[in-house]
């Protein structure tokens, strides 16, 4: 039976005052237990992947690590934080299920470079050792909608372990992973790459980090808040919308997903794939089905805060070019450094445990948003550090 220890993110209250608020509220963060454990799982070269054309591979791969967690973390009654970054994820794991969890993302690593010749990276560093370094992590729970809850964590704590991960003397051993299953269940791909919405032009997909760490809050908060003056409110730059999302049935996108969740294809599970598909179009027309897409749009993670902000919008072009002014402004004065890339759609993948209240989205740019803007981002913190040494 899990401990009291393993409860502490789902005993967190939830904040529904507005974002830019909470961010400044540090009371309402808590320190992460230090017997808990970040785990990062990140696919190695995604940007050379998505430049292949691959970026449809690379959110599916960074989805399924997501859903393998999430399965573990159900079945032992536990509520895990994660966050996803369209070429891989981030969890904060308490120590009741970190083996578990552990031993099916290194078989879901082996299952990768099998199925997709795509190394996954998949590192561990307990809560402990980031503390000991004097790096920070602190915690809370956000919501601006009835029924979906999105962790936020300011400090560096995050960025160094993934630093540490991403390294070259990281190695990872010691876990068996012969005889272990991963449950994927739950795992969908159905919709095609979406449009705007209505009054929309374009997909915009932000990261944003602070320049001082001691400042991350009240820097995080102002970004917050030029999104809310320009876009309007989460709801208005929500780049899902019930009108243009198109379901799709061919084998080929049923199969990819197939691969993905069974490891090779089987022919009669491809059948009752599409029946279930062709299924589909009928039940989003009944009643339950038309609440279910309501529900998708409100459960749509379309906002991360690891650390860093990382987010994905939709607006005009004119808005967009208010906001780069607006962080332009910001990074001339050296508090913050951001990336954005501007994509015509959105793509989305899915983990639905239950039609009815218990499903997840996860919505990356088109063309691998995320990974194109971190590409930036890297850039712009090389140039900053060769600035500085040669200062």
């Amino acid at each position: 039976m899990p401990d009291n220890q393993d409860h502490f993110y789902a005993n967190l209250p939830v904040n529904k005052i507005p974002l830019y608020q909470l961010l400044v509220k540090n009371k309402l963060f808590k320190e992460i237990p230090a017997d808990w454990h970040v785990i990062i799982t990140d696919i190695k070269s995604s940007t050379a992947a998505v430049n292949a054309g691959l970026h449809e591979n690379v959110n599916l791969i960074a989805t399924g690590s997501i859903v393998a967690v999430l399965n573990i973390a159900f079945k032992a009654n536990i509520t895990v934080p994660f966050f996803f970054g369209g070429d891989g994820a981030t969890f904060i794991i308490p120590p009741g299920i970190v083996d578990e969890v552990m031993k099916s993302l290194l078989k879901y690593k082996a299952n990768t470079r099998e199925n997709f010749n795509l190394d996954l990276r998949v590192g561990i560093i307990p809560v402990e050792e980031i503390y000991a370094h004097n790096h920070s992590l602190r915690i809370s729970r956000f919501s601006s909608s009835e029924t979906f809850s999105i962790p936020v964590v300011l400090g560096d704590g995050l960025a160094y372990a993934e630093k540490m991960i991403k390294g070259d003397d990281y190695l990872l051993s010691g876990h068996d992973t012969t005889n272990d299953e991963i449950d994927l269940s739950g795992m969908q791909c159905r919709w095609d790459k979406i449009e705007p919405p209505e009054n929309s032009e374009e997909i915009v997909t932000l990261i944003v980090i602070a320049q001082n760490c001691q400042q991350q809050a009240e820097v995080f908060s102002r970004v917050i808040r030029q999104l809310d003056q320009i876009y309007g409110t989460p709801e208005k730059r929500q780049p899902i919308s019930v009108s243009k999302l198109i379901f799709r049935t061919s084998f080929n996108s049923l199969g990819k997903e197939m691969k993905h969740r069974l490891g090779k294809i089987k022919f009669f599970e491809l059948i009752k794939s599409w029946f279930i598909n062709i299924y589909g179009y009928i039940y989003f027309r009944t009643e339950s089905g038309k609440n279910y897409l309501k529900q998708l749009v409100a459960m749509s993670d379309t906002l991360v805060i690891d650390g860093r902000i990382n987010t994905v919008i939709t607006g005009t072009a004119q808005q967009r070019l208010a906001l780069q002014k607006a962080l332009d402004a910001l990074e001339y004065k050296h508090e913050i450094l951001y990336a954005l890339y501007v994509s015509g759609q959105s793509v989305m993948s899915c983990y639905v445990r239950d039609l009815e209240d218990d499903h997840i989205h996860f919505v990356d740019g088109a063309e691998g948003g995320y990974t194109q803007a971190a590409g930036v981002l890297k850039q712009k913190i090389r140039e900053k550090m060769e600035k500085t040494d040669n200062i």
